[in-house]
């Protein structure tokens, strides 16, 4: 017997929109019956769990011990600057001169993720 994953929790102040924000991210719909307000919302990724966002009292104060990593569909560059017209900010730049490496950004509540190398970006460097 195992465990299947359902979802990966994130709390936040404002469950709406910061679900909204990562809608954008990922380009997955908010659950239909979610709303502006509500206490609890959800993306709906295609496969696999879904992302939960869970509107607590307290504000974000340490680093995420959990955090969501992104490959893109478009070069990592292309990606970090759409993420960053979105609302998220640079926290770390761990790219690397020769293209290795990765980005960590933050969402609009502080929640790190890494954007890494897409596809693309990796065939080009084993060439």
């Amino acid at each position: 017997m195992v465990s299947v994953v359902q979802n990966v929790a994130i709390d936040c102040s404002n469950a709406y929109e910061l679900a909204r924000f990562w809608s954008e991210v990922t380009g997955c719909p908010l659950h239909p019956q979610d709303r502006p307000g509500d206490r609890e919302t959800q993306v709906m990724l295609p496969e696999g769990p879904l992302l939960y966002f869970n509107q607590v009292p307290e504000p974000k104060t340490i680093k995420n011990r959990i955090h969501l990593c992104l490959r893109p569909t478009t070069s990592r560059e292309e990606e970090i600057e759409r993420l960053l017209k979105l609302g998220a900010t640079l926290v770390a730049d761990r790219r690397e001169p020769d293209g290795a490496g990765w980005a960590v950004l933050a969402d609009p509540e502080g929640n790190e993720f890494c954007v890494l190398r897409s596809e693309s970006d990796r065939a080009a460097m084993s060439s």
